[in-house]
């Protein structure tokens, strides 16, 4: 994590003092259900609440305790038992450290997916209010960046929109997913432990119960997490990508919004770069590549081993700070594009009707012409034009096997521009729904 890539609230979740903070709750709730249960004194479950459930633990000391015992859970409950005393050794009973790590980390990436959805549906807001203010600009569709046929920007939102909707679900699940509880002991066998503490912290917690943990909550949940969280990168490069060619020179339908003051390049005054959707293509290769080590951390030794610890403590705050700060980041993109319908109109027009070919093929074949021949027609009147020299609809009045099938009128409205429209409504109510 670094503070350019950076929000407050999602970086907060994994500073030291909230890590130790969810940590002290684990021991704390567990001890109340140790309590209940009969294996400590209820006065020894109230005290450890009331001697450090509202202290602010020292960073620095645990760290230097740690130096010497070369384990973070055992310093943690060292620097622990320095506020509760005598009853600080009720702590811990039957538990090992991965009940600790391995539930914090838990409630800490279901906090984070809190955020990570929130910060979609703030995308998907901002992007429905655009696709509904541009569901009629006609813009030419691309296929391999080549000029296909017409669509509008309004379509080109709404994809996105779909898109992001499925991401939202996608979110939901690996939250669902990753939101386990392990109180279970060594190698996960309760023997030291009754289950029903595991149940009680899970409940407190929010957390669901683990049903096998061996000694740590198997990665196949944390594989899925992260690989959902690289599904999402992926749709943030996919549209900042069509924003970044939409803004190059040639093109210049839409671009990033400009402010006052901002510069282009330290060299030439008078660039307006997409340096924000630049900026979302890299950091979405940073949250993909995270996606792997998480997967590889799957296949761990026997009952545990903690080759996917080290892959954790960075993945989990910086693939989940990357993306929060993207999403946020291409919601504003999105909110603040500058949109030009002139241009895009410009760029319709730019290669003299040929967009429209493949009506005239159509049209063809329903006037009884092979599919072939109708394509060779429209071909041998469309080449020329790819070269600069005339207009499709001019050339195609004048093609002999053309105008024996097809009147000047009848032509003339092959080329209207609406026709590729007809059906916006029907897709904008597929994705937004009937209002």
């Amino acid at each position: 994590m670094i503070p350019r890539y950076s929000r407050p609230q999602m970086v907060a979740i994994w500073e030291p003092q909230a890590r130790f903070r969810i940590w002290f709750e684990i021991e704390a709730h567990a001890c109340d259900a140790l309590a209940e249960i009969g294996v400590i004194p209820k006065e020894s479950a109230k005290a450890i609440w009331e001697k450090a459930g509202n202290v602010t633990f020292d960073v620095d000391r645990i760290d230097e305790i740690e130096r010497v015992t070369k384990h973070d859970v055992i310093a943690f409950l060292t620097h622990l038992a320095e506020f509760i005393g005598p009853d600080s050794r009720f702590v811990h009973q039957g538990m090992t450290s991965s009940d600790v790590l391995d539930t914090c980390l838990a409630v800490q990436l279901a906090r984070a997916s809190d955020l990570l959805i929130a910060d979609v549906d703030a995308l998907l807001a901002a992007l429905k209010r655009r696709a509904l203010e541009h569901k009629m600009t006609p813009v030419i569709g691309r296929s391999h960046g080549i000029h296909a046929e017409p669509v509008t920007f309004g379509l080109k939102l709404a994809q996105a929109y779909a898109e992001f909707t499925r991401c939202r679900e996608r979110l939901v699940q690996a939250r669902k997913e990753i939101a386990t509880c392990a109180i279970s002991g060594a190698v996960g066998t309760f023997a030291n432990i009754d289950p029903r503490v595991e149940e009680h912290v899970a409940a407190a917690l929010g957390l669901a119960v683990e049903p096998v943990s061996t000694q740590v909550i198997p990665r196949d949940r944390h594989a899925a997490f992260f690989a959902t969280l690289g599904v999402v990168a992926s749709c943030i490069e996919r549209l900042a990508i069509e924003v970044r060619h939409m803004q190059r020179t040639e093109v210049l339908e839409a671009e990033e919004f400009f402010s006052e003051g901002q510069k282009g390049s330290s060299a030439m005054p008078h660039k307006r770069n997409p340096v924000l959707t630049e900026n979302l293509t890299g950091l979405a290769r940073l949250v993909r590549g995270m996606a792997l080590p998480a997967m590889e951390n799957v296949a761990l030794w026997h009952e545990r081993d903690i080759s996917h610890s080290s892959v954790e403590r960075m993945i989990g705050p910086d693939a989940t700070v990357t993306l929060d700060f993207a999403l946020a980041r291409l919601t504003g993109v999105i909110d603040k594009l500058i949109v030009y319908p002139e241009n895009m109109q410009k760029n319709l027009d730019r290669l003299g009707g040929l967009v429209h070919s493949q009506r005239v093929l159509l049209a063809l074949t329903q006037k009884g012409v092979s599919r072939e021949d109708s394509y060779s027609f429209v071909q041998r009147n469309a080449m020329p034009v790819w070269r600069g020299e005339g207009d499709f609809l001019t050339l195609l009045k004048a093609d002999k096997d053309v105008k024996a099938r097809l009147s000047d009128a009848e032509l003339e409205e092959l080329f209207d521009l609406g026709y590729h429209m007809k059906h916006v409504d029907t897709i904008f109510r597929r994705v937004f729904g009937e209002a």
